[in-house]
C-alpha cells in the first residue's frame, strides 16, 4: 500500500523503482584508484598531488597528513550530491546500504589485513536532532557489515558549525581539535574512519588527530564521494 501511494524513486533521476536505479548507478563517476593519490586520495594525484603537497600542508598549518591513507568510491558530482542529500536531508535511509555497497570494494587487501575497526564520523547533536538519525554511524555500520569488520564508535560528536557553507580555510579552522575519543572508550590499534564526503579533508584530519592522540597506530579513511 505504501509503495502504491508513495513509490520508491531513484535519488538521481526520480524514476520509480529503486532508491538508485541501475542506469544511474552505472553512470556514477567512479574514482580511479590507480590515478588517485595513495596518501590523501585526491582523484588525480598519483604522480604529483595538488592536495597534500608541502605547500598545501603548510597552508593548513601541517607538515604531513595525520592519517595513513584515504580512498573514495566516486567523484562528488551532481549525481553523488543528489544521493547524499536524499539520504541525509530527505531521510531515504536505504541509501546508506547502496553507498556502502559502492564503498566496500575500495579498500585494498593491505588495508584490511590488520582487521581494522570501522570508526564512524559522528553527526553533530544538532544534525542528529534535525534528521532523526546519526548518518555517520549508519553508513559506518553498513560498510563494516559488508567488509566483515567490527565498528568502534569511539569519537564524541563535535561541536562545530555546519561545514557545507565554509571555505577551505574555514573548514580546516572549524574542525581543528573538534574531535576527542569518548570517555572510557579505547581507540582501536588499527582504525578505518568512514564518512560520506571528503571535501577538504578537514574532518578526516581532525578525526585522525584524535585517534592518534588516543593511541591508534594506523588510521586510514574511506568515504563515499570525493570533491574534485
Amino acid at each position: 500500500m505504501a509503495e502504491t501511494l508513495w513509490p520508491t524513486r531513484c535519488a538521481v533521476c526520480d524514476e520509480p523503482g529503486d532508491v538508485l536505479c541501475a542506469r544511474c548507478e552505472a553512470r556514477l563517476c567512479h574514482l580511479d584508484w590507480w590515478r588517485a593519490c595513495p596518501r590523501c586520495g585526491a582523484p588525480f594525484g598519483r604522480v604529483q598531488c595538488t592536495e597534500c603537497n608541502a605547500v598545501m600542508m603548510g597552508a593548513a598549518g601541517r607538515e604531513e597528513l595525520s592519517y595513513d591513507g584515504c580512498a573514495s568510491a566516486v567523484i562528488f558530482d551532481d549525481a553523488a550530491a543528489r544521493i547524499v542529500r536524499t539520504w541525509k536531508d530527505a531521510g531515504e535511509r536505504r541509501l546508506a546500504g547502496v553507498m556502502a555497497k559502492l564503498m566496500a570494494p575500495i579498500p585494498s587487501p593491505e588495508w584490511l589485513a590488520a582487521r581494522p575497526a570501522v570508526v564512524p564520523i559522528p553527526a553533530t547533536s544538532a544534525a542528529r536532532r534535525r534528521r532523526g538519525f546519526d548518518h555517520g554511524e549508519e553508513l559506518a555500520r553498513a560498510t563494516a557489515a559488508l567488509l566483515g569488520l567490527e565498528t568502534a564508535p569511539a569519537l564524541a560528536r563535535p561541536r562545530a558549525n555546519d561545514q557545507r557553507a565554509l571555505s577551505r580555510r574555514e573548514r580546516l579552522e572549524n574542525m581543528e581539535g573538534r574531535f576527542r575519543v569518548l570517555p572510557g572508550a579505547c581507540a582501536p590499534p588499527h582504525a578505518l574512519v568512514v564518512d560520506d564526503v571528503c571535501t577538504t579533508g578537514a574532518t578526516l584530519l581532525a578525526a585522525a588527530d584524535a585517534l592518534r592522540a588516543a593511541g591508534s597506530g594506523t588510521v586510514r579513511c574511506l568515504t563515499f564521494a570525493r570533491v574534485w
